[in-house]
């Protein structure tokens, strides 16, 4: 020890037999520790060398048991041993990774597990509780600063003492044995030091102190499971007992099992005389057949890989360590705890977790506190789940708050675990707590459904609802299986995982079947139409199914007189007022549910809903009259039946009710199909691979857990007829060594499913010879139907071959336009072809087919802003033509750009008008508001913009569209092009109605409300306040920032006039301030989806009426726009490339036509 230090320490004074003498400066030595402490290294060496002189144990515990009278020296006291008992973690940061402070951290750890054993004294907690209760007596206007200061220092004392972990070499003591940490907690227990901490939890003047006495009670805990505290002192019941038996049982077939097989493998001749075997048809290193020299009875397990050194596994791919098991400690502890926890819940579960909630949302809490929240939600709800159930007592975390809590953790959790990858174990750790937490919610809510109480059962129901509602609550197992990682996360949290899972499918089936509608929250996404989906229209116009569907609805309904039963009347509900959807949007649906009643025969169910959708929505008669007479009602549900409602989920219903797929089993269209559609999405290789991997450890698995697994596998392979999914090879030979153990009577759930499973691959495989190299891979929901229904034949979701007569149109065209100037000749083939659904990528690949160019690369297409470089001078004629002619329009710059014949970024025809003298400054270039004419939206701007100050972000930009609109090209459905040569205001409104079709046709119906909304809110709140300024469009959900991130999506938005984001300080799309009210209302009308192209429109500088409907000018201006077709768009670009090639000439004639490329 350092000579300071020891002369120090030796100042404090001795020890005689049991009586401590101290010296007259112990006072001074004990502040001169704490300044040592101060000042130590990196090592640690005060602390080491105190910590081997055992000044707590021969100094300091001796000072305040037999000197506590002293105020000022017991409180230097416990602030020096406040100091020497804080966690190694805390002193080194983290465990450390070099060797030799790794030997630092230890040492320091052994001296504090020293420390833990010196405090497991009556007499050390005897004086810390009457000093601590002599404070507590004290009223808030009585306490001084001192007073409260000495309060937190006993309390952080109690919580470093009790954080000390176990040493597991010293301490091998075996289950009901007392270890260091059982008798530290009796000594808590018999100085009333526990009866202080409930006071101090309970208590309202003391809320200061909540999460300190939190972090006590769950280190306390730390070794307790609340199964072993609820059994306690109690005997046992006969279930449990015969759930015993069971398992020894169990257990005593499984030895027998596999002592019989060693039998039976026992040669009767010694092994070296068991004779050699050549293995024919399998090859040694050589050519030869492997030689084997030992008995046949192991010849099953011999493998080419036996001798051979075990492969080291990286550290980054080892699986995740599991965390310490738990230990049952010694009765009378476990009675201590036990009744400490029915204490704890009557009298201060509820108020204390109140308080922790409040300081974790206001952050007034230190980092990562919340983990001793949810250890203690987890913990004291199951433990009040097993002795007995009382909900009062858990009223405060049985709520939805505490599910959007424990979710909100975990999804951070999981995001700080792929970030901070050196912490990730730690992560780790903290979501599987947050994960427990979770499932204990779950188990309670369950438990509340068993209640003899209604009022219970009722709070149960809204909980659920409110659960199986949100969507965030019922894809969270769904996220976290496709996200789980054996390197970081260990099999406990996979169990736990797969067992909530489990309880959470079985609550949603119950729930499902007693009722018969739910409003859910959906997400849509986005998908391409599958070979199934388009196969759907021939499903829907089915007039034989409808009328016979008719007939037995019409019977149904006159037989019954068209009275409905109360539960059904009560039990219906035609919207859902929480719903973030209009209910002009819930109307549709309404008549969509009615119209899957109708057509699942639920000829009851469709009336009551028609009628409770009559009183919501009784304007317009859309549900009939108020007055209708039952037979009105019939030939109102008859028009229903066979009306076309966009309803995609109606094709899939009317696919699943085919004969064509026995994919899935036939379901109603209510309540139920919830549950099918969320079992649904498990069908997938991510989440069976977890299963399988948990599988794979049945032998060591609880009973629970392997019919966890069995029953997951089971919905998927039997009630979803996927069984294909588990046709793996991995998986088989897993089910091989099942049904090859030796107690395999043990798991007779898995090899009942194990033989199912067989016997269906090999009644596939008899069908498809294909069916064993399938074997190799795991399978999709496509894929396990082709598999299982039949490859896709004939071509089938193929792209149309090409005629002989398309092939000579194609040859011919390109072999008139191939020596013409256009920039693309492709896009120039596209509006030239007959066939309008041809896409870009389908003529190039077949101009380089036939031979006509050499590959794609002398097909590209350029991009805007990078072909032309250098004006000529007809260019600069024609474009100071063009600016003399629309120097007075609003929009000087965007009509220029739209007449230019050679088409550049809007920055260099801004750049040129200024060299030329044109313009004196960018200003002049402005758009211009004009109050006359309101035809002029957003919605016939090629290109919107706000300014040309941004003229060289917007050159970027334009390269960035055109790359967009060929990817657009190459993905569309219709070949919906965007000609690059002048466009009518009527073309411009078609090619908007057609962009919307599109994206309603891939499932971003949403979204287009979304945008609808806004823009109708906008111009709502622009007409009553008279202000103008640009609005950001913010998604808040999902699906909404998947369409603002879809291409397609931000094309159709600068259609409407929408501004992107100008610079990397702004993140949303804006409603520009120049568009007005009616503008808005006119591109929000816009977005409603068309059967067909619009026939009349508006002029372009004509007014448009506030409701978004063009007024028209005159009959004849209506019939000149409707005669707009294909052929004469065709035709006006023939005759733009005569020109173009006319004037082509005429400059080669001057010489001064320069391209730059």
């Amino acid at each position: 020890m350092n000579c300071e230090l020891l002369a120090t320490c030796s100042a404090l004074g001795y020890l005689e037999g049991e009586t401590y003498h101290k010296e007259v400066d112990c006072l001074e030595s004990v502040k001169d520790l704490i300044r040592y402490l101060r000042h130590e290294d990196d090592t640690r060496d005060v602390r080491q060398q105190l910590g081997a002189g055992q000044i707590i144990q021969n100094d300091l515990l001796p000072l305040i048991t037999q000197h506590g009278e002293d105020k000022v020296l017991f409180d230097a006291c416990i602030r020096l041993m406040v100091n020497l008992t804080q966690p190694a973690m805390l002193c080194f940061g983290k465990v450390p990774e070099d060797p030799v402070f790794r030997h630092h951290f230890l040492e320091v750890t052994s001296h504090l597990q020293a420390y833990k054993e010196a405090f497991a004294s009556e007499r050390v907690f005897g004086i810390l509780s009457e000093t601590l209760y002599n404070l507590l007596q004290l009223d808030w206007d009585q306490r001084q600063e001192e007073d409260n200061l000495l309060i937190e220092r006993i309390l952080l004392l109690v919580r470093n003492i009790l954080h000390v972990p176990a040493d597991p070499c010293e301490e091998k003591k075996v289950d009901d044995d007392a270890s260091i940490h059982d008798r530290l907690l009796w000594a808590v227990h018999m100085s009333g030091f526990d009866d202080l901490i409930k006071f101090l939890a309970s208590a309202q003047s003391e809320q200061q102190w909540t999460m300190h006495v939190l972090e006590i009670v769950s280190l306390m805990f730390r070794d307790q499971t609340p199964e072993a505290l609820v059994s306690a002192g109690q005997a046992r019941s006969a279930e449990e007992q015969q759930k015993d038996l069971q398992e020894l049982e169990a257990l005593r077939q499984k030895e027998q099992a596999e002592k019989r097989s060693r039998t039976l493998q026992r040669g009767t001749r010694h092994s070296r005389f068991g004779g050699s075997y050549v293995v024919q048809g399998l090859k040694s290193i050589g050519d030869k057949d492997v030689i084997y020299h030992r008995t046949l009875h192991n010849f099953k397990n011999y493998t080419h890989d036996i001798g051979k050194s075990v492969r080291r596994v990286p550290k980054r791919n080892r699986q995740a360590k599991e965390c310490k098991d738990k230990r049952r400690s010694a009765l009378n502890v476990r009675l201590f705890l036990r009744e400490f926890c029915v204490d704890f819940l009557e009298n201060c579960y509820n108020h204390l977790m109140y308080l922790v909630k409040e300081s974790l949302i206001r952050e007034h809490a230190q980092e990562h506190d919340e983990s001793y929240y949810l250890w203690a939600l987890s913990f004291f709800m199951a433990f009040n789940r097993g002795n007995g159930f009382r909900a009062d007592f858990v009223s405060e975390t049985l709520s939805i708050r505490a599910f959007h809590f424990i979710e909100r953790n975990i999804t951070n959790y999981y995001e700080m675990m792929l970030t901070d990858r050196k912490e990730a174990t730690s992560w780790s750790r903290r979501m599987h707590l947050a994960l427990k937490a979770y499932q204990e919610l779950l188990l309670n809510v369950n438990e509340m459904d068993r209640s003899q109480d209604e009022s219970i059962r009722q709070s149960s129901n809204v909980i659920k609802s409110n659960i199986f509602y949100l969507m965030e609550y019922r894809e969270i197992f769904l996220t976290l299986l496709r996200k789980f990682d054996e390197t970081r996360q260990p099999y406990s949290y996979l169990k736990d995982l797969v067992e909530s899972t489990h309880l959470f499918l079985r609550m949603l089936e119950r729930f499902c079947k007693g009722r018969k509608n739910l409003m859910v929250q959906r997400k849509k996404v986005r998908r391409k139409k599958s070979r199934v989906e388009k196969n759907l229209p021939t499903l829907e116009t089915s007039p034989e199914t409808l009328a016979e569907t008719w007939k037995t609805v019409e019977e149904e309904l006159k037989a019954s007189g068209f009275k409905l039963s109360e539960s059904l009347t009560e039990g219906i509900v035609p919207f859902d007022a929480t719903s973030e959807t209009p209910l002009e949007e819930q109307r549709t649906e309404a008549m969509v549910r009615v119209q899957n009643a109708l057509l699942a025969r639920l000829g009851p169910e469709a009336l009551g809903l028609l009628r409770a959708a009559r009183s919501v929505w009784p304007e317009g008669d859309v549900f009939g009259s108020a007055d209708v007479e039952p037979e009105e009602e019939l030939e109102l549900l008859k028009q229903i039946l066979h009306a076309n409602l966009p309803s995609e989920y109606l094709k899939f219903y009317l696919w699943t009710l085919s004969s064509q797929s026995s994919l899935f089993p036939s379901f109603l269209p209510n309540i139920a199909c919830l549950f099918f559609l969320t079992l649904l999405r498990f069908a997938s290789p991510n989440i069976v691979r977890p299963y399988i991997l948990l599988l794979k450890s049945y032998s060591k698995n609880t009973p629970h857990t392997n019919h966890c697994i069995a029953r997951m596998l089971h919905r998927l392979a039997v009630d979803l007829k996927m069984d294909a999914l588990l046709y793996q090879l991995s998986v088989f030979n897993l089910f091989n060594k099942i049904l090859n153990d030796p107690a395999a009577a043990a798991y007779k759930e898995l090899v009942t499913f194990a033989k199912h499973v067989v016997n269906r691959f090999f009644s596939v495989a008899a069908k498809n010879n294909k069916a064993y190299v399938e074997l190799l891979f795991w399978k999709n929901v496509r894929a396990v139907c082709d598999m299982t229904e039949g490859y896709s034949k004939n071509g089938d979701g193929k792209k149309p071959a090409w005629t002989e007569e398309e092939e000579e149109e194609l040859r011919k065209l390109y072999d008139e336009h191939r020596h013409s100037e256009e920039p693309d000749i492709v896009e120039t083939l596209l509006q030239l072809l007959n066939n309008r659904n041809r896409t870009r990528r389908q003529v190039v690949t077949q101009l380089v087919h036939m031979g006509l160019v050499a590959n794609a690369k002398e097909l590209k297409k350029q991009k805007i802003g990078t072909r032309i470089v250098l004006w000529t001078e007809d260019q600069e004629e024609e474009l100071q033509m063009l600016f003399e002619e629309y120097r007075d329009s609003d929009d000087v710059l965007g009509n220029i750009l739209k007449k230019l014949t050679a088409k550049r970024s809007r920055a260099r025809v801004v750049d040129k008008l200024l060299s030329m003298g044109l313009v004196a400054e960018r200003r002049e270039l402005y758009k211009r508001r004009s109050r006359k004419s309101q035809g002029k939206t957003g919605l016939t701007q090629g290109s919107p913009d706000d300014s040309v100050g941004r003229d060289d972000e917007e050159d970027g930009e334009n390269e960035s569209e055109e790359s967009e609109e060929e990817e657009e090209r190459e993905e569309s459905l219709n070949g919906q092009r965007r000609s690059q040569s002048m466009h009518s205001t009527v073309e411009r409104k078609a090619d908007v109605g057609n962009t919307v079709n599109a994206l309603h046709q891939e499932g971003m119906s949403g979204p287009l409300l979304w945008l609808q909304n806004c823009l109708n809110r906008t111009a709502n709140d622009r007409e009553e306040d008279g202000l103008s300024q640009p609005v950001p469009l913010v998604p808040l959900t999902e699906a909404n920032e998947d369409a603002m991130d879809n291409k397609s999506f931000q094309r159709l938005l600068r259609k409407l006039g929408m501004r992107a984001p100008a610079n990397e300080q702004e993140s949303f799309w804006r409603i520009p301030a120049k568009i007005s009210a009616a503008d808005l209302r006119c591109a929000a009308a816009a977005l409603s989806p068309t059967e067909d192209e619009p026939t009349g429109g508006e002029e372009q500088d004509g007014p448009s009426s506030p409701g978004g409907e063009p007024q028209q000018e005159g009959q004849e201006g209506e019939e000149e726009v409707a005669e707009v077709s294909g052929e004469q768009r065709a035709q006006a670009l023939r005759a733009l490339l005569l020109a173009r090639k006319q004037k082509h000439h005429a400059s080669e004639q001057t010489g001064v036509c320069e391209f730059h490329s």
